[in-house]
């Protein structure tokens, strides 16, 4: 899994009929201070994410686990948005 932060969206009038109705969206992963890195992914949106927040994708064999994306042709999924995360105690990001 990996924390991301949704930065856009990705539109494709034309895909594989088995991707017909599942949003895309570009989330750039963030490091544990919930700083942007330079790495990005597109996820297919499980959840109903929106623009700015924090969410955990999972990537692989895994992303194909919800109910939204089984058995269907994606990589990374949006599994969950992002309430709060501590490290060590200390809390590093509230929605």
């Amino acid at each position: 899994m990996n924390l991301g932060k949704v930065v856009g969206t990705v539109v494709s009038t034309r895909k594989e009929p088995v991707l017909e109705g599942i949003r895309f969206l570009l989330v750039r992963l963030v490091d544990t201070e919930g700083k942007e890195t330079s790495s990005f992914v597109v996820a297919a949106d499980a959840m109903g994410a929106g623009p700015g927040e924090m969410v955990l994708t999972a990537a692989g064999s895994s992303a194909r686990q919800t109910t939204m994306t089984q058995n269907k042709p994606v990589d990374a999924v949006i599994m969950a948005i992002v309430d709060t995360w501590d490290i060590d105690g200390k809390t590093k990001y509230v929605k």
